[in-house]
């Protein structure tokens, strides 16, 4: 087999393997409810009087700290706890075929989950006259988010084989990937701060990047970024698990 199709039988064994535990229901369910009340509820959907779904994007970044590190802490650390990679390491599949196999699976799995609020734009299309395209762009903008901590949270699993840990460790460090980006601490260290290193840090923040393509525009920058970290972090996950897989 070559390198497309060891991944593709990787992707399908782990995407698969989210349906047959309780797991995809429980996350579904909670995804699906916390999106509804943040939009509708906390992000005033009627109040605001504006047919579209930028109060649904909006709490995306807040939602994916706590319920990415739920899908992505048992990528590799239930591998490491119960020793089945040591088993799998022996198949005929190199390292970063697993590494991508598995993400492309957990991506895919939280792709699901966001498509399944498609009748939310229904919902908005029935009451106004939404600009579809800047929809379309909140999509793909919260699907790159997604894909880039579900890379943060699967090289951090696979540094230990507690998933506790590895849930904490995911939802701090894309905390903190936001938190570079938050006006309150931008505005904080404009007041000491080089604008340079200002500028810096925010152009490292996950949240500088998301609210830019929520606009609707998709700048080649902001697509790049996400790229980049995913990529940035898979490569980490590799070096991660051919260092700790004799463990």
């Amino acid at each position: 087999m070559n390198a497309y199709q060891r991944t593709a039988v990787v992707f399908r064994r782990e995407f698969r393997s989210y349906f047959q535990t309780p797991l995809a229901a429980v996350f579904l369910v909670i995804f699906l409810f916390l999106a509804g009340l943040f939009a509708f509820n906390i992000g005033d959907f009627f109040g605001r009087g504006t047919a579209d779904l930028r109060p649904f994007f909006q709490y995306h970044p807040w939602l994916y700290v706590f319920l990415v590190p739920a899908v992505s802490m048992r990528l590799w650390a239930e591998e490491r706890r119960t020793g089945t990679i040591e088993l799998i390491m022996t198949l005929p599949f190199g390292t970063t075929d697993l590494v991508i196999g598995k993400f492309l699976a957990a991506w895919a799995f939280t792709s699901v989950a966001l498509a399944l609020t498609f009748p939310m734009w229904i919902t908005v299309s029935w009451l106004g006259s939404p600009d579809h395209g800047t929809i379309v762009v909140g999509y793909i903008a919260s699907v790159f988010l997604a894909g880039a901590f579900l890379a943060v949270g699967a090289f951090l699993s696979a540094l230990t084989k507690n998933q506790v840990i590895a849930f904490v460790l995911c939802a701090v460090a894309c905390f903190l990937l936001l938190l570079a980006g938050f006006p309150t601490v931008l505005d904080f260290l404009r007041g000491w701060a080089p604008l340079g290193v200002v500028e810096a840090l925010a152009s490292t923040s996950a949240m500088t990047h998301y609210e830019s393509m929520m606009r609707g525009v998709i700048d080649m920058r902001d697509a790049l970024y996400f790229v980049l970290v995913i990529a940035a972090f898979l490569t980490l996950n590799v070096f991660a698990i051919d260092w700790k897989k004799s463990d």
